[in-house]
């Protein structure tokens, strides 16, 4: 596994923590239409936002942040098509962010930045690709939650199919039947091909739609059988985008249980080989000295707290505490430091860490 930070938000992630540090997180579909929605929903966040920055922060520093994100909610571009946006301010810092996905309305002022609500939405888009077959047709299509777009396709009677391929079956063919069957097969190789070309930009898992005796051609010939999932058997040329999400649907459910089963099956292994932190107070001290490889955390699991006397240990908030040494979220600063050191994160259902008490650390060693 390997979880893909963009550029901006490892920029954002290591931004110096200064206080006050703002996030803005709000959905940004800017329909014509609705751009004057949009704004006053930004001004309401921004309003919102000042009005909590300058009761804990009255100064210089309260000030400057919210110039910064007036001068941000004014400058920004309606037209990128996105679905979302995140904007992090601090005194010392400033980026907006446009999305791919949808996000959730939130707005958080903290010492760090958010960025546990983008990672996970990234995460959840689980992109994969979608191979139509037929005996005259493939479709390939790039999929993740709320887009299924088609990236390449060709037509049978359209392949080149070289004379000289597979010399003694075209020589010898006695029926009809069989020269159909061979150049179903010539058909099937190039479409492999694509298939090749394509998992080369898009390095995502395959799934393979089609009549049995097509897939089962697909199947035999094949030379990217590690990517393929699952094959889907049914007539599925002549489907709707609708239609064709529908088809996917359990597949995919399938696809997303086992991997979770994955993750639950590494935990129990880095367990026996005594690599294994469970607990948000192992996790942060195993997380703060550099020693995560991958942290498994129920998606929706926060954890106030507090720094103690000791760096590499926090406690539970208690009242009445100092805002400067409580933790808004302490998992949220866990993702952080794993990913700052190379590691990888993964959201598990709610439940499914039960008897890690939430959340748990595969080490280095």
């Amino acid at each position: 596994m390997n979880t893909h930070i963009s550029t901006e938000l490892k920029e954002v992630m290591e931004a110096v923590h200064y206080r006050p540090a703002v996030s803005i997180i709000l959905p940004f579909e800017a329909k014509i239409s609705l751009k004057t929605e949009v704004a006053h929903a930004l001004k309401v966040a921004a309003d919102k936002a000042g009005t909590e920055v300058m009761s804990n922060y009255p100064g210089e520093l309260g000030r400057i942040v919210m110039q910064k994100i007036t001068n941000i909610i004014s400058g920004l571009n309606y037209d990128t098509g996105k679905k979302g946006i995140a904007v992090y301010v601090s005194p010392v810092f400033e980026k907006v962010l446009y999305l791919d996905v949808p996000a959730e309305a939130k707005i958080i002022i903290d010492e760090s930045f958010e960025i546990r609500d983008l990672l996970y939405s990234n995460q959840q888009q689980y992109k994969y690709l979608a191979l139509v077959l037929s005996s005259g047709e493939s479709k390939l299509f790039l999929c993740n939650n709320t887009i299924i777009e088609k990236i390449a396709g060709s037509k049978a009677e359209n392949v080149e199919l070289p004379e000289n391929d597979l010399p003694e079956r075209v020589a010898n063919f006695s029926t009809p039947g069989d020269r159909k069957e061979i150049q179903l097969e010539k058909f099937i190789r190039h479409v492999d091909q694509t298939l090749e070309a394509a998992l080369n930009s898009n390095p995502f898992p395959v799934f393979v739609m089609g009549v049995e005796r097509v897939t089962g051609h697909f199947r035999q010939i094949t030379k990217h059988s590690n990517a393929v999932i699952d094959y889907i058997n049914g007539s599925c040329e002549d489907l709707s985008i609708s239609q064709l999400r529908e088809k996917l649907a359990p597949a995919v459910s399938v696809w997303k249980s086992k991997q979770q089963k994955e993750l639950l099956f590494q935990l129990e292994e880095a367990a026996g080989k005594k690599r294994l932190a469970a607990g948000i107070a192992d996790v942060w001290k195993e997380a703060l000295h550099q020693k995560g490889r991958l942290l498994v955390v129920e998606k929706n699991y926060l954890h106030p707290a507090q720094h103690s006397d000791v760096e590499d240990r926090i406690t539970e908030l208690s009242e009445p505490h100092n805002s400067f040494s409580s933790i808004r979220d302490a998992v949220d600063d866990v993702i952080e430091k794993v990913l700052q050191n190379g590691g990888d994160v993964e959201f598990v259902d709610d439940g499914a860490l039960k008897k890690y008490r939430r959340i748990a650390l595969i080490r280095y060693f």
